[in-house]
């Protein structure tokens, strides 16, 4: 890019305000420093998209889409990047400078590539519907079932064995060069053979994008040869692992129906939507991949992998939990419709028709059955060593979870299921087991032996050994458990625990016990009263405590960065602290150490409040394991969550006493039925 664009790139995201952009197409309110509202790319109730004025940028934090002005002008609105860059110059009232040779060479030959992939995309309808078609329109019409509108719906279409495409490219004017960038032709390393057309004697399916543009073919051999299907290889405007077949179609549909079905084919995807489910994709023959379920996640919350009932559909399941579970965030998943009698989308509709295939898109497995399924279906359980080893490998996997709060959860469910699976007495399971209900649903606790108290009880054996001889203790204001001795400690929670709930970290420490020692305590207690009173004391003392912690251990960074920018920091100072830590973390591409990061932020106007976090230097005298640290952060998360919802809840109530609205009453209602849930979690034993 010349240095005149670079320079009326800048000038425009300066006098254009992202506001005014975004505002067109976004319903945008003023909160705080930002505006939030509704996220235009992916289906949400409630708002978590953001445009930052002063940085000239927008984020969700639900789908993740990010950019400027000019790239929401190209993705909210579907322009190519010249096209933005003439609005935006329009509406700033800027001239836009003469691009160089260079540059209009680029924009027209991207602009030539999607011109070449319609014209042969156009060859293709045309020769299904000439005589050497003949074949590849009895294939579609006769054995598929597919109307005349159908076909043309789908743009399908046939490859001849004859190496016609080529020809008839040439004779537009394109070269070799082109069609084998575009990946319609194959040159030999051998020089003897000649180049020959990529697909032959195929029936054709066009691949788009989100605009509708042709930019890859998939193909579906006539005779008994390897690889049935053929896709086009990766080129400038394809990538396979990217971009999911049919989204251009779906993704209204999926809108107005909340629901996105993601099968294992194009056949599936075109006989799915000829019986009214138009809001079915597909991968492009390759695995469902992690950009595929993001994107996915663009146009709904938890998508239905439609999966064939046999042994490689329970296979191609097992490889989406693999692929899913590092990206998993709170509110985005998958769940699972396996088909039965071994068939596909197209065979089940047409052996049982639409009414039936709908009543199955209810019986959906969530994705915690589908990974509890995984390892311990046909898994030896007989010894105690054998439920371990099923235990450790189940809680390995919920560790590779990177959103803290979801992990959390997953970690509390698997072991939920493997204490009623395995730590149950056989006259537990015979009472309160209940076979008429999901093979993987928790079943109710047993009912205590004795006549004694619920709460007298102790807890399993296998929760982190948590005493119960004496009660927690009610948590202390931050600053003074810190400096609290270490003798002065006397609940068997404290002493046995740390604070932490790490019986290592004292056992290796034991000939410090009588020096005073600070006490990393930020233990809150289950007691929904006492949540409550934390969360309504003032928060920067816990957000300097968690970039404290993020100085120490780097990666922290990327478990909590959301949920932190999402929080309402009083403390300008502290936010921007935050803020240059987390845009130094990400300038490096490899992983990062403390002390190459504090290195990195000692050039900064920052330095000098990371000098003045004595809780940095509190944690750098005697560093905890980092999983305690995260039990911590959670926990002075959930406060700060609360006392928002509690701020929120105050303002409301007032609103209502002035001017009483079914919508203000409906959300104040949302609001507390969330705080509660909230209350009553944290009243239940932690595992």
């Amino acid at each position: 890019m010349n240095d005149d664009l670079q320079r009326f790139i800048e000038e425009l995201r300066a006098r254009v305000s992202i506001v005014d952009v975004v505002g067109a197409k976004v319903k945008l309110t003023k909160k705080g420093r930002e505006y939030q509202g509704l996220c235009p790319f992916h289906n949400e109730k409630t708002p978590s998209f953001t445009v930052n004025e002063s940085k000239g940028f927008y984020h969700c934090f639900g789908c993740g889409a990010h950019g400027d002005i000019i790239k929401f002008e190209m993705e909210g609105n579907g322009l190519p990047f010249i096209d933005a860059l003439q609005k935006l110059s329009h509406q700033a009232g800027l001239q836009m400078p003469q691009l160089t040779a260079k540059d209009k060479k680029e924009e027209e030959e991207r602009k030539s590539l999607y011109d070449i992939m319609e014209s042969a995309c156009s060859f293709f309808e045309k020769s299904l519907r000439m005589p050497e078609g003949a074949e590849g329109l009895k294939y579609f019409m006769d054995k598929r079932g597919l109307s005349k509108e159908t076909i043309q719906k789908f743009r399908l279409g046939f490859a001849p064995n004859n190496n016609a495409l080529m020809a008839h490219l040439k004779a537009e004017g394109i070269n070799e060069k082109e069609l084998k960038e575009l990946g319609l032709i194959a040159i030999p390393e051998d020089t003897s053979r000649r180049p020959h057309d990529f697909f032959r004697n195929r029936v054709m399916i066009p691949i788009t994008n989100k605009q509708g543009k042709i930019i890859a073919f998939g193909g579906r051999v006539m005779e008994k040869i390897e690889p049935k299907y053929l896709n086009s290889p990766d080129t400038p405007i394809f990538n396979k692992r990217r971009n999911l077949y049919n989204l251009d179609k779906a993704r209204e549909v999926a809108y107005k129906e909340k629901n996105l079905i993601i099968c294992e084919g194009y056949m599936d995807v075109i006989a799915l939507d000829r019986y009214g489910f138009g809001y079915a994709v597909a991968p492009l023959g390759t695995a469902l991949t992690e950009e595929q379920i993001m994107e996915a996640w663009r146009v709904c919350p938890e998508p239905i992998l439609c999966l064939d009932g046999d042994s490689p559909g329970v296979k191609a399941a097992m490889r989406a939990v693999d692929r899913v579970l590092p990206i998993l965030k709170a509110g985005y998943s998958l769940k699972f419709l396996f088909l039965p009698d071994n068939q596909d989308p197209d065979e089940y509709l047409q052996a049982h028709g639409r009414e039936s295939f709908g009543a199955l898109m209810k019986k959906t497995k969530p994705l915690i059955d589908i990974l509890w399924q995984k390892y311990t279906e046909n898994e030896d359980s007989s010894t105690p060593e054998k439920k371990a080893l099923i235990e450790k490998t189940l809680l390995a996997e919920v560790a590779k979870i990177g959103d803290a709060t979801v992990r959390s959860y997953y970690a509390q469910e698997i072991r939920n299921r493997i204490y009623l699976a395995f730590k149950q007495t056989a006259w537990q399971k015979r009472e309160y087991s209940t076979p008429q209900s999901h093979p993987y649903a928790p079943r109710p606790q047993p009912k205590p032996v004795t006549s004694a108290p619920i709460q007298n009880q102790n807890p399993p054996a296998y929760l982190d050994n948590i005493p119960t001889s004496e009660p927690l203790p009610i948590p202390q204001p931050y600053e003074e458990s810190v400096a609290r001795p270490r003798t002065t400690q006397t609940s068997t929670y404290s002493r046995t625990n740390n604070g932490y709930g790490n019986n290592r970290y004292n056992n290796n420490r034991r000939n410090n016990y009588n020096s005073p020692r600070p006490q990393i305590n930020h233990v809150i207690s289950n007691a929904p009263e006492t949540l409550r009173q934390s969360a309504e004391s003032e928060n920067d003392k816990n957000i300097r405590f968690i970039i404290a912690a993020e100085l120490i251990y780097p990666e922290l960074i990327d478990d909590y960065e959301e949920q932190l920018l999402s929080c309402e920091i009083k403390n300008p100072q502290l936010k921007d602290l935050l803020t240059t830590i987390s845009d130094t973390y990400h300038e490096t591409e490899e992983p990062i150490s403390t002390e190459e990061l504090l290195e990195k932020l000692a050039a900064t106007p920052q330095n000098k409040q990371i000098k003045e976090l004595w809780e940095l230097d509190m944690l750098q005298k005697r560093p905890p394991f980092i999983n305690d640290l995260r039990r911590n952060i959670d926990k002075l998360l959930l406060e700060d969550k609360l006392r928002n919802l509690e701020e929120e809840i105050k303002d409301l109530t007032k609103e209502i006493c002035q001017n009483f609205t079914e919508e203000a009453y409906e959300r104040l209602s949302s609001l507390k039925k969330e705080r509660d849930e909230i209350l009553s979690h944290a009243a239940e034993p932690d595992d």
